[in-house]
C-alpha cells in the first residue's frame, strides 16, 4: 500500500525523504519503505523497454539532487591512477613498443598525446576487436611513458568520500542488477529453439539499463567500488538470487536459469553416465597414453544425444571417437556444470549465453581499474573458460564473438601477476590445454598418410569449419599469451603430464591436409584447406613453441629442453608406430606439416646453441634417426617435383602450399626446422646412406651413369633434369646452411636481410615483413642484439624516392652496397627464401649488372661461392657428407656426362657440383682416422676410389666402368674381342678392374641390413642388381645388357677438360699456369673462373695435386669425341640446344620491342620536357603551305581534309575551374587544423568576375553585358590534343568498334570517350580541320603601308559583311557537332549568364569565352608570362588554330547589330543623339568599363576568315589604346587627391609639349580632368588612398604599374598571333618582356635600347584626336547618374593581374591533420562522417561515400568536385592518407603526398608510423591539376556511379 502512495508522490521529493530516513540511526521503516518501493518498481513482469523504473533508479541513487550534480560530486572523488577507457573496434588507438612491457599494451589518443614519447618505436592503429588504455598500469608498460594525469598518480591524494553520498546506491544497485539478472533469464530460449533474432530483442530492451550501469562505472574511482562490493558479495546474492517463496514469477525464473546451467559443463551430464560404460571401449590408440581422447560437442537433451550416437554409427571409430575426458585431470569443475556464488559470476554466464553483447562487454571491461574487481572477475573468466569456448564452438557468430573475446582475455592474461596467480589458483593452463584438445575433437579424421588401411592415427580435418574459420583463434591466442610471462611458461615446462598433453595435442596436426599426387585425371575441384592447415601449424603449434623456447635460453633451463626433447621422441614414436612406418615413405604422398619433428629439431637447436648441451645426448638411436629424417627430406624432393610440373594434375593448390612452406612468415617455423634436422640426421648418419637415400628420393638414381643412354622408370625425360638440379642445389643447401649450426642471431638477422635486398629494392616496411620474426623479433628491441635498423645502415643505402615524368610514383627504397654484393652475396641462402623462382633470377641479374658496373666481370657470372661460419663442434659430422665415395662417385659421373654432352645436363647441374667440390675442399674432416671403416668396406665393395677423403680421390684416375645400358645404345654395338691373344687378355684384365656402377640400390640395402639385422625386414629377398629394373615400366622396354666403358680419367682431369670446352681454346690452361697466386680475381665470374678456383684451392692444399695438373695441363689434348656418339643422341642435345636458343631470341625481341614502346611513349606522352618538334607541331605551320597534308592514324593515308571527308584531331574536352581558383596572392592558403581556422573564397579570380557581371547586368543593356566580358573562369572548357589526326568517317568506324568491344576499361563509348588509336590517350572528341585554301598566302603576311585611318576604315567594312551561311557539307556537319561536345562538356550553370537563358547573345559569350578560357590556360602553362619564348610543352597540347576556325565559323552566323558595334565606338567620334533616346533602353557598357581582351577574341572571330595580318595588327593597337587609357583611370584613382593635383599640372605642360597623344603625363592630365566633372568619382576613397600611397609616385613607378596592367593583354594578343600566324615567340627576361611583345606586336617598329626605356605610351597610336576619344570614353562613365559612385569605381578598376593558381598549403606532419578531422563532425549532417575526405583546392570538408549527405543519389565528393572544380575534384582521405581524384564519371587513387620516415605511403594508415608531407609529389599533384594531365599520366580509372 505504502509503495502505492510513494510511488505517486514527485520522485526527487521521495528520493530525499527515503534517504534522510535512512540515514538516521533507527533506519528500519526507510528500510522497510525502500525495499517496498523497489519491489513496485523494479518488477521484472513489466516490459523492460518502459523507462519509468531506470528514472526512479536514477533519482533513489541521488538522493534527491539532480542526477547530472550527482554525478558531478562523485567524480570529484575519483582516486583511480589508471586510464582504463575502453573502446571498440576501429577506434584509432596507440602502441609504443619502446614503453610496453606486454606486446600488446595500448594507449587512448589523449593518454599517447599527454605523454612524451618522441624518438620511440610507436605506431597509430585502428583497434580490430577493441581493447582498453593501459596508461597508468606497471604491469604492462613502463612508467616513463605514462601521460601527464597519470604520472602524477593524481588519484592519491583524492579526499576519503563521505558515507552518505553513496548510501542509496548501495542499497538500490543490487535491486537493479538482479532485476537486469531476471530480465536475462527470462528471455533466455536455447538456440535450438529460438532464431538469433530473439537474443537480439531481449537486448536492445536492455539496452538503457545495461547503457546506465556503463555510465555507473565512469563516475570514477568512488562508484566502482560500490559496484565491486555489490557484484561479488556472495551473501547478497543467494539472499536475493533464488527469488520469495510467495512470488511465482521469481522461481519459475530460476528454473529456467537453472536448466540453462545444466549443460555448461564441457561434457554434459547425461554423456558422463554413458561414459562410464565407455571407459574401457577405448584403448591407447589415442594418443600418449596420459590421456584418453576428449568429448566432442555436448548434446543438449538425452533424445539428441542419441541421433548424435545413430549418426556415428556408420563411421569407423577412428573416423571420430567418443571419448570421455581421462579421469587423471586435476580439476574436475573443468568438466563439471558450472555453479555460481555472486552476481559478477551470473552476470558473465549470461553475457556469454547471449554471445558477449558489446554493451555487456563495455561494462565489465568498464570496472577493471579496480583491483578488487580486476581480481574476482579474471577468476570468474577462467572459471567460465571452458563453457566460453564451447559456447563459440557452437555460434554462428564466431567472428564477432571471438573479437569480444579476446577484447575482455588481453586485458586479464597480458598481466603477468594475474596470469601466474590464475595458473596457480585456478588451473588456467590445464582448462586451457584440456579445452583446446575438446574442441580440436570434434574435427578429427582417420589420417591416410603412409599405410592408408591401417592406419591409427587421426588428424584434425581441415575442411571443418572450426578450422577453415579460425575458430580457435581466442584460444591459442590468450594461450600464447599467458605463456609470454616466464612464470607461467616454467610452470607448463615443469608439468609432465600437461606437457604429454600438449604433445598428443600437437599430433593432432601432424600429417594433416595429406596430399596425393595425381597421376591420371587433373583434379576435378582444387581443395583451398591449405590455407587452414598452415595457419592452423602456425598459430596452434608454432606459436606457442616460440613462445616457450624464449624461456629457454640459458643453461639453468636445461632440464625444461630435455624433458620437452623426450617427450617429442615418444611422441614420434608413437605416430610412427599409429602411422605403420617401417623404411620407406609411401610413394606420391606429401604433408606439409610435421609439427612435432619442428618441437624436437627446434628444441635440440635451442638446447645446442643456448644451453650448452651435448647433441648426443638428446638423440635417438641410428633406426630412429633414419626414421626421423625420411618425412622432412620427402617434403624436401616434392618440393622439387612440384617445380618440375610432376604434380601439375594436383591444381595450383599444391604451388600454393610449396610457396607458403617456405614464405617468409612460415618458413622459420616450418622450411629451416625441416632442413635443420636433415642436417642433424646427416650429421650422425652413415654419409653413404644419407647421399644415396638423397638421390632415391628426388628419383634420379637411373640417370647417374656413365651410359649416355638409360632407363627411368619414374621421371618423364624432360622431368630428369630439374630434379637433378633439385637434388643437387638441395645437398649444397643442406651442407653450407648455417642457420642453425652456428651462427649468432646477428649474423642471421644480416644474412636475411642481405638476400630479401639482393632480389629487389626494398622499401622498409616490406623488408621488416619479410625477415623472419624469429630469432630476431622486431617487435621491442631484445637488449644487447643488433637492432634491425643499425644491420640495415650496415647493408643498404637508401634511395630517396624520385619522380619520373611520367608520373609513376616512387617510394623510398632500400638497394644493397656495392660490398654486399662483392662480399656478402649468397645465392644459396637467396634460393632458400624465395617464393617465386623468378626472385633467384632478379637477383642474378642484379649481381651482374653490379659486376659490368664495377668492371669486374662482363659476361653472365655464375653465382658466386661464399665462405660459410665455422661449424659448431657437435655438427662437425655434417662434414663427412662432402667425403664420402658415393658422393665422390657421383660428382665424377656428373662431371664426365657434361664433359660428354650426355642429354639432360645443364650449367646449373655443373654449377652445384663445381660447389660442392668447393665446399669440400674447404672443409676438411679433421682426423683421417675414421678413413677406412672397415665394415663399410666390405659391405661396399667397390674400388671406385681408396679412401673418403675428397682430395685424395681427386686425382684417382678411374679407368674402366661397367654400365647396364639398353640394347639400343651406342656403346654397346662394339667390336667383336680383338683376335691377339695380348690384346685378349688386356682385355680380360679390364673385365676385372672395371668398376660396377650400382650406385644406390646395392648401398642402400647392405645399410639396410646392418641397421635392421633384429628387423623382419632383413628376411626380404634381395633385390635385383640394377636399379633401374625395380620399377618395371609397362610396355616392353629394351633389355639390358652390361657394357663395359673406358674413361682413363680422374675428377681432376676432368675439369681441366671443361675448362677448355668452356673456354673453347686448346690449352686454356699452361702449366706453368699455377704458379701466377694472385687468386683476388677468382672471387666472381663464369664456369672457367670456378674452376680455376677450384684447381689454385685443391693445388694449394696438396702438392700431389699440384703435380697432377700440371701434368695434365702439360699432356693437353683436345676433348676426346665421344665414341660413337650415336646421332639420335646428338639430335636430342640439338634440340635442346635449339630450345634455348630460340628461348634467348624471344627474350631479346620482347627486350626490343619493350624498348621501342619506351621510348615512343616517352616522346608521344612527355608531358614535361620542353621538345620543339612536337608530333606534327599543328600550332603554327599550315597558314603558309597552300594545303596541308594530314596522317591518319587509323587507316594511315596522307592526305587534305577536304569539304567531303574532313580531317580532324583528336582531343580531350574537359571542364575546368582552375582559371577561377586563382587569387591575387602568390602564397597558397593554408588548410585549416584547428576551428579557429576558416578559408574565405571571396577572393578569386572566379568570384571577382561574376560579381563583375552581376554588377553590370544592375545598370546596363544585358546583350551589351555580354559582350564586355569573358566567362569560363569557372567550368570554361579546356580543348588539349595528343597531336595526332584521323579522318572523321575512320573515328566513327572506330568508334563502332570499340562499342561492340566488350573488354572496356576505365572509359566509356557511349559518352564518345575513346583512346588515340596511335598513343593510347584519353581522349573525347574529334576536332575538325580546316581545309587549306590554296590562294597566294604570302598575302596574309606582307607588310602594309597603309595609313591607319584606312585600315581602320576596311576593318569596319570587313564587320559589316555578312556571315555566309555554309553550305551544307560534312565538315560543316562535323564543326557543328563539335561545338554541341564542346556545350555538353560544362553544365548548364557555366553557360547561362544572361538574362534570358539560351539567347543567342549568351550562346556568343560562351563561344568567345572557350577561346578565351583556352589562351588563358595557355599562358598559365607557360609560367604566366611568355619570357620563355615558343617552346613549351603546353604548345604541344595546344589546338588553338583548329579551335578558333571551329569557334569562328560558329560565330560567323551572328552578326553585330552595326549601331551598337563596339569598333565604331574605339575608333570614332559618335553623333550624339538626342538624349530621350536612351531612355526606353538601359544604355551599353561604357568603353572603359569593358574587358579589352575580350573585345580582341570577339573582333577575330567574328571577321571573315581568314584574316589579313594588317588588319589583325590593326585592331590590336586600336585596342591597346583603349587599355592604356583604362590603365590611366584605375591608376588615377589610386592616387591623393594633391597628387592628383599635382599630375594634372605637370600633364597640363606636356599637352603643349610636341606629340602630347604619346606622353603618359598628357593623357594622365586628361584622364583626371574629364573624370573629375563627376564629383563622385574620385570623392570615394580619398581617406583610405591617402594611408595606403605613403610611398610617392615617381613617373618610373607611373610607368611601371601601366606597364603590369597592360602585359596581360599583350601577352594574350602575342599567343593569339603565335597560333594565326604563326609567328614565333622570342624568349626574353621579366624586364624586357613589354617591350618584346610590343615589337612583336607592331606596336614599336623595333625594340628600343636599353629594352628597359621603353615608354608604354609610345606605342600609343591614334587614328585621330586622342584627347576627343578619351573625352567620349570618359563621358560614358561620368554620365551615369543611376550609379553609385563605389560600384562605377570598382567597375574601373579592373585587376587584371592574379598569381597561378595553387592548391592549400598542407601541414607538415599528417598526424596534425588527421587528429583535426577524423573526429570532426560534417557541417551537412552535423555526424562524424565514416570515410572523411577535405578538398584539396577549397578546404571543404566532406563525406566520402556517405549516404547521410546525398542528394538526388549523388554522394557528397562527387556533387563537390562539380560544384567546385566542375568535374574536377582533388580529395585527401583523411582516414587512408591518400588522395583520390573525380574527374567527370571516372576517379582514380592517386597516391599519397605524405611518406614516412622511410619514404613509403602508408595507405589506410595500417602502419601507423608518424607520416610528414613530400613537397614534390605535392608539386607533382598540383602541376598535373594545373596543367589538366589526370586523364593522361593516371592510368586506373574506374567509374564511380556517383557514389563517392
Amino acid at each position: 500500500m505504502m509503495a502505492a502512495s510513494l510511488l505517486r508522490r514527485d520522485k526527487r521529493a521521495t528520493a530525499a525523504h527515503l534517504k534522510a530516513d535512512l540515514t538516521r540511526t533507527d533506519n528500519s521503516s526507510g528500510l522497510r519503505q525502500l525495499q517496498d518501493l523497489l519491489d513496485a518498481v523494479l518488477n521484472p513482469e513489466k516490459p523492460a523497454a518502459d523507462t519509468e523504473a531506470l528514472d526512479w533508479c536514477k533519482c533513489l541513487i541521488a538522493g534527491g539532487e539532480g542526477f547530472e550534480e550527482f554525478c558531478k560530486t562523485v567524480r570529484s572523488y575519483d582516486n583511480a591512477t589508471l586510464c582504463g577507457l575502453v573502446w571498440t573496434a576501429n577506434f584509432v588507438a596507440y602502441r609504443c613498443r619502446t614503453c610496453g612491457i606486454s606486446p600488446c599494451m595500448s594507449l587512448c589518443a589523449e593518454c599517447f598525446n599527454n605523454g612524451d614519447h618522441t624518438g620511440h618505436d610507436f605506431n597509430m592503429f585502428r583497434s580490430q576487436a577493441g581493447g582498453a588504455c593501459d596508461c597508468g598500469d606497471s604491469n604492462v608498460m613502463r612508467d616513463s611513458g605514462f601521460c601527464r594525469r597519470h604520472r602524477l598518480r593524481t588519484g592519491e591524494n583524492v579526499p576519503s568520500i563521505p558515507r552518505d553520498l553513496l548510501l542509496m546506491s548501495e542499497m538500490v544497485l543490487p535491486r537493479f542488477i538482479l532485476c537486469i539478472i531476471q530480465y536475462l533469464r527470462d528471455g533466455y530460449i536455447e538456440p535450438e529453439t529460438s532464431a538469433e533474432r530473439d537474443l537480439q530483442k531481449v537486448l536492445q530492451q536492455l539496452e538503457p539499463q545495461i547503457t546506465f550501469l556503463e555510465e555507473l562505472t565512469k563516475m570514477g574511482g568512488a562508484m566502482r567500488t560500490v559496484l565491486t562490493k555489490i557484484l561479488t558479495n556472495q551473501q547478497t546474492y543467494k539472499e536475493l538470487s533464488m527469488g520469495k517463496e510467495d512470488n511465482l514469477y521469481a522461481k519459475k525464473n530460476y528454473d529456467k536459469y537453472l536448466s540453462a546451467l545444466k549443460n555448461s559443463g564441457l561434457v554434459s551430464v547425461e554423456e558422463k553416465n554413458q561414459s562410464a560404460a565407455a571407459d574401457i571401449a577405448v584403448g591407447a590408440e589415442g594418443g600418449a597414453g596420459a590421456m584418453v581422447l576428449l568429448g566432442t560437442t555436448a548434446p543438449g537433451s538425452p533424445d539428441e544425444s542419441t541421433k548424435e550416437e545413430d549418426q556415428d554409427g556408420g563411421q569407423s571409430v577412428g573416423q571420430r571417437k567418443r571419448v570421455k575426458l581421462s579421469s587423471s585431470t586435476k580439476d574436475p569443475y573443468i568438466i563439471d556444470s558450472l555453479k555460481h556464488k555472486c552476481f559478477l559470476e551470473e552476470l558473465l554466464f549470461w553475457t556469454i549465453k547471449f554471445e558477449f553483447p558489446q554493451k555487456m562487454v563495455t561494462f565489465l571491461l568498464n570496472m577493471l581499474p579496480d583491483q578488487d574487481y580486476k581480481i574476482t572477475f579474471t577468476k570468474t573468466f577462467v572459471q567460465h573458460y571452458a563453457f566460453i569456448m564451447k559456447t563459440l564452438m557452437k555460434s554462428h557468430e564466431s567472428d564477432t564473438m571471438s573479437n569480444r573475446i579476446v577484447h575482455i582475455s588481453v586485458q586479464l592474461f597480458s598481466n603477468e601477476e594475474l596470469a601466474r596467480h590464475m595458473t596457480e589458483e585456478c588451473q588456467l593452463l590445464d582448462i586451457m590445454v584440456t579445452v583446446l584438445l575438446y574442441m580440436m575433437e570434434s574435427c578429427l579424421i582417420k589420417s591416410e598418410l603412409q599405410d592408408e588401411e591401417n592406419n591409427r592415427h587421426v588428424v584434425v580435418n581441415c575442411s571443418e569449419a572450426l578450422l577453415k574459420n579460425n575458430t580457435y583463434w581466442p584460444l591459442v591466442s590468450d594461450f600464447i599469451n599467458i605463456l609470454s610471462h616466464q612464470s607461467v611458461a616454467k610452470k607448463f615446462l615443469e608439468d609432465h603430464s600437461l606437457l604429454m598433453l600438449w604433445m598428443s595435442f600437437v599430433s593432432f596436426f601432424q600429417g594433416m591436409n595429406l596430399n596425393k599426387r595425381e597421376l591420371n585425371e587433373h583434379v576435378e575441384f582444387e581443395s583451398q584447406t591449405y590455407y587452414a592447415a598452415f595457419a592452423a601449424e602456425l598459430e596452434a603449434c608454432a606459436q606457442p613453441m616460440w613462445g616457450l623456447l624464449t624461456h629457454c635460453k640459458v643453461k639453468e633451463t636445461q632440464e625444461y629442453t630435455k624433458t620437452v626433447v623426450r617427450y617429442c621422441l615418444e611422441t614420434l614414436q608413437i605416430w610412427f608406430d599409429a602411422i605403420g612406418f617401417i623404411d620407406e615413405p609411401a610413394p606420391n604422398q606429401v604433408t606439409f606439416h610435421l609439427p612435432l619433428h619442428r618441437y624436437y629439431a627446434m628444441f635440440l637447436s635451442r638446447a645446442v646453441k643456448c644451453q650448452g648441451l651435448d647433441l648426443d645426448s638428446l638423440l635417438p638411436d641410428q633406426e630412429m634417426l633414419m626414421k626421423i629424417m625420411v618425412h622432412p627430406l620427402q617434403i624436401q624432393a616434392c618440393l622439387s617435383e612440384i617445380h618440375s610440373n610432376m604434380w601439375v594434375r594436383n591444381g595450383l593448390q599444391i604451388k600454393g602450399q610449396a610457396m607458403t612452406y617456405v614464405q617468409s612468415h612460415f618458413c622459420n617455423s616450418m622450411i629451416d626446422p625441416d632442413i635443420y634436422l636433415l642436417q642433424v640426421c646427416a650429421s650422425r648418419l652413415d654419409p653413404d646412406y644419407f647421399i644415396s637415400s638423397v638421390f632415391e628420393r628426388f628419383k634420379v638414381v637411373d640417370l647417374l651413369t656413365m651410359a649416355s643412354q638409360h632407363q627411368n622408370a619414374v621421371l618423364e625425360s624432360e622431368q630428369e633434369r630439374p630434379m637433378l638440379e633439385g637434388a643437387l642445389t638441395f645437398l649444397v643447401i643442406l651442407t653450407s646452411l648455417r642457420i642453425h649450426l652456428g651462427m649468432t642471431d646477428d649474423e642471421i638477422l644480416r644474412s636475411e636481410m642481405v638476400s630479401q635486398l639482393c632480389m629487389n629494392d626494398r622499401t622498409h616496411s616490406a623488408l621488416l615483413d619479410l625477415i623472419p620474426e624469429n630469432p630476431n623479433p622486431k617487435s621491442g628491441i631484445v637488449p644487447g642484439s643488433c637492432s634491425f635498423e643499425d644491420v640495415l645502415s650496415a647493408v643498404a643505402d637508401f634511395k630517396a624516392p624520385v619522380f619520373e615524368p611520367g608520373g609513376s610514383m616512387q617510394q623510398g627504397m632500400y638497394t644493397p652496397k656495392a660490398e654486399v654484393w662483392e662480399k656478402e652475396f649468397d645465392t644459396i641462402m637467396v634460393v632458400l627464401r624465395t617464393v617465386y623462382r623468378r626472385d633467384v633470377q632478379s637477383a642474378m641479374d642484379r649481381y651482374s649488372a653490379f659486376l659490368k658496373q664495377y668492371g669486374i666481370h662482363t659476361g653472365n657470372p655464375w653465382p658466386p661461392y661464399k665462405e660459410r661460419t665455422p661449424l659448431h663442434p657437435c655438427y662437425k659430422g655434417l662434414i663427412r657428407l662432402l667425403h664420402c665415395k658415393t658422393l665422390h662417385i657421383v660428382i665424377f659421373t656428373l662431371l664426365y656426362k657434361i664433359w660428354m654432352d650426355h642429354q639432360n645436363m645443364s650449367e646449373h647441374v655443373l654449377c652445384m657440383v663445381l660447389y660442392l667440390i668447393e665446399l669440400g675442399l674447404d672443409n676438411q674432416v679433421q682426423d683421417n682416422k675414421e678413413d677406412e671403416e672397415p665394415c663399410i668396406e666390405e659391405h661396399c665393395h667397390d674400388s671406385w676410389f681408396p679412401g673418403t677423403n675428397l682430395l685424395s680421390n681427386l686425382h684417382h684416375v678411374i679407368n674402366f666402368v661397367r654400365v647396364r645400358v639398353p640394347e639400343t645404345a651406342p656403346e654397346v654395338k662394339r667390336e667383336t674381342p680383338p683376335s691377339t691373344s695380348a690384346e685378349a687378355s688386356s682385355y680380360g684384365q679390364n673385365l676385372r678392374e672395371a668398376q660396377v656402377f650400382s650406385l644406390v640400390a646395392e648401398r642402400r640395402r647392405k645399410f639396410q641390413e646392418i641397421i635392421n639385422r633384429s628387423n623382419t625386414e632383413a628376411a626380404q629377398v634381395v633385390r635385383p642388381k640394377s636399379s633401374s629394373t625395380r620399377w618395371v615400366s609397362p610396355g616392353t622396354p629394351p633389355q639390358l645388357v652390361t657394357e663395359i666403358l673406358e674413361i682413363r680419367e680422374s675428377m681432376l682431369s676432368l675439369l681441366v677438360k671443361l675448362h677448355q670446352k668452356m673456354s673453347s681454346k686448346q690449352n686454356s690452361l699452361s702449366a706453368s699456369w699455377l704458379e701466377d697466386p694472385d687468386t683476388s680475381h677468382h672471387a666472381h665470374g663464369d664456369g672457367i673462373t670456378a674452376i680455376e678456383r677450384i684447381l689454385t684451392k685443391a693445388a694449394a692444399r696438396s702438392c700431389q695435386i699440384k703435380r697432377s695438373i700440371q701434368d695434365i695441363c702439360g699432356k693437353v689434348c683436345p676433348p676426346v669425341p665421344p665414341k660413337k656418339n650415336s646421332p639420335c643422341d646428338k639430335k636430342a642435345l640439338d634440340k635442346e640446344e635449339r630450345r634455348q636458343r630460340a628461348r634467348e631470341r624471344q627474350q631479346k625481341l620482347l627486350a626490343e620491342f619493350a624498348s621501342r614502346q619506351k621510348s615512343f611513349m616517352e616522346t608521344a606522352m612527355d608531358v614535361e620536357s620542353p621538345e620543339t618538334e612536337a608530333a606534327m607541331d599543328l600550332g603554327s605551320s599550315e597558314v603558309m603551305e597552300s594545303e596541308v597534308l594530314y596522317d591518319c592514324v587509323i587507316c594511315g593515308q596522307s592526305g587534305p581534309s577536304t569539304e567531303d571527308r574532313p580531317t580532324g584531331l583528336v582531343v580531350l574536352l574537359q571542364a575546368s575551374s582552375v582559371l577561377g581558383h586563382r587569387r591575387k596572392n602568390k602564397q597558397p592558403k593554408q588548410l585549416p587544423t584547428s576551428d579557429e581556422e576558416h578559408i574565405y573564397l571571396a577572393d578569386t579570380c572566379g568570384v571577382a568576375h561574376d560579381v563583375r557581371l552581376t554588377l553590370m547586368q544592375q545598370f546596363f543593356k544585358d546583350s551589351s553585358c555580354l559582350q564586355s566580358v569573358s566567362i569560363g573562369w569557372d567550368g570554361g572548357v579546356y580543348v588539349q590534343t595528343c597531336g595526332h589526326t584521323l579522318h572523321i568517317d575512320c573515328h566513327k568506324s572506330y568508334m563502332e568498334s570499340l562499342r561492340n568491344d566488350q573488354v572496356l576499361q576505365g572509359f566509356s563509348v557511349d559518352k564518345g570517350e575513346f583512346t588515340c588509336p596511335l598513343c593510347r590517350q584519353f581522349a573525347n572528341s574529334v576536332l575538325p580541320c580546316r581545309p587549306g585554301r590554296g590562294t597566294d598566302s604570302s598575302g596574309w603576311h606582307t607588310p602594309t603601308n597603309k595609313v591607319t585611318c584606312v585600315l581602320v576604315k576596311e576593318v569596319e567594312d570587313l564587320q559589316e559583311k555578312l556571315g555566309l551561311f555554309p553550305t551544307e557539307s560534312n565538315l560543316s556537319k562535323e564543326m557543328e557537332l563539335v561545338i554541341k561536345d564542346i556545350k555538353n562538356t560544362t553544365q548548364k550553370k557555366y553557360m547561362d549568364y544572361g538574362k534570358n537563358p539560351g539567347s543567342p547573345d549568351n550562346d556568343f559569350l560562351f563561344m568567345y569565352s572557350v577561346a578565351r578560357t583556352n589562351l588563358e590556360l595557355e599562358l598559365v602553362h607557360r609560367g604566366g608570362n611568355l619570357c620563355s619564348g615558343g617552346a613549351s610543352a603546353a604548345a604541344k597540347r595546344s589546338c588553338l588554330n583548329q579551335l578558333f576556325h571551329v569557334l569562328a565559323m560558329h560565330m560567323r552566323l551572328y552578326s553585330i547589330d552595326s549601331a551598337y558595334n563596339p569598333w565604331t565606338k574605339l575608333t570614332q567620334i559618335a553623333q550624339h543623339k538626342d538624349a530621350d533616346g536612351f531612355d526606353e533602353e538601359r544604355p551599353e557598357v561604357p568603353m572603359l568599363f569593358r574587358d579589352v581582351p575580350s573585345l580582341l577574341i570577339i573582333f577575330v572571330l567574328t571577321m571573315p576568315q581568314p584574316l589579313r595580318k594588317e588588319h589583325f595588327t590593326c585592331v590590336i593597337k586600336m585596342l591597346y589604346n583603349l587599355q592604356f587609357t583604362q590603365a590611366l583611370a584605375a591608376l588615377s584613382t589610386k592616387l591623393s587627391s594633391e597628387e592628383r593635383q599635382a599630375w594634372v599640372k605637370s600633364g597640363a605642360l606636356k599637352k603643349n609639349a610636341q606629340n602630347p597623344e604619346k606622353s603618359f603625363e598628357a593623357l594622365l592630365n586628361h584622364v583626371i580632368t574629364e573624370l573629375s566633372k563627376d564629383k563622385s568619382v574620385y570623392k570615394v576613397n580619398s581617406e583610405e588612398t591617402t594611408i595606403l600611397s605613403s610611398s610617392v609616385w615617381s613617373p618610373q613607378s607611373i610607368e611601371f604599374s601601366l606597364q603590369q596592367f597592360c602585359l596581360p593583354f599583350l601577352r594574350l594578343s602575342c599567343l593569339l598571333q603565335h597560333h594565326l600566324y604563326g609567328d614565333n615567340l622570342t624568349g626574353c627576361t621579366e624586364e624586357e618582356e613589354f617591350s618584346s611583345l610590343a615589337v612583336c606586336l607592331g606596336l614599336l617598329s623595333s625594340a628600343p635600347q636599353p629594352p628597359s626605356s621603353v615608354h608604354s605610351a609610345s606605342c600609343l597610336e591614334w587614328p585621330f584626336s586622342a584627347f576627343d576619344l578619351v573625352t567620349q570614353w570618359c563621358d560614358e562613365v561620368t554620365g551615369r547618374s543611376l550609379m553609385h559612385p563605389e560600384q562605377s569605381l570598382s567597375l574601373l578598376v579592373q585587376e587584371p593581374q592574379w598569381a597561378a593558381p595553387r592548391l592549400l598549403q598542407l601541414p607538415d606532419n599528417y598526424n596534425i591533420i588527421f587528429q583535426y578531422y577524423h573526429r570532426k563532425a560534417c557541417t551537412v549532417c552535423k555526424k562524424v562522417p565514416k570515410d572523411p575526405a577535405l578538398c584539396l583546392v577549397c578546404g571543404s570538408f566532406v563525406c566520402l561515400k556517405g549516404v547521410c549527405c546525398k542528394q538526388q543519389g549523388t554522394c557528397e565528393c562527387v556533387l563537390h568536385s562539380q560544384h567546385c572544380g566542375a568535374a574536377t575534384g582533388i580529395f585527401l582521405l583523411i582516414n587512408a592518407s591518400v588522395i583520390i581524384i573525380i574527374r567527370g564519371h571516372r576517379f582514380c587513387l592517386w597516391g599519397s603526398v605524405y611518406l614516412d620516415a622511410h619514404g613509403e605511403e602508408d595507405r589506410d594508415l595500417r602502419r601507423g608510423k608518424p607520416l610528414f608531407l613530400c613537397e614534390e609529389r605535392y608539386r607533382v599533384l598540383e602541376q598535373q591539376w594545373v596543367s589538366h594531365t589526370f586523364d593522361h599520366i593516371n592510368k586506373r580509372w574506374g567509374p564511380h556511379y556517383n557514389g563517392l
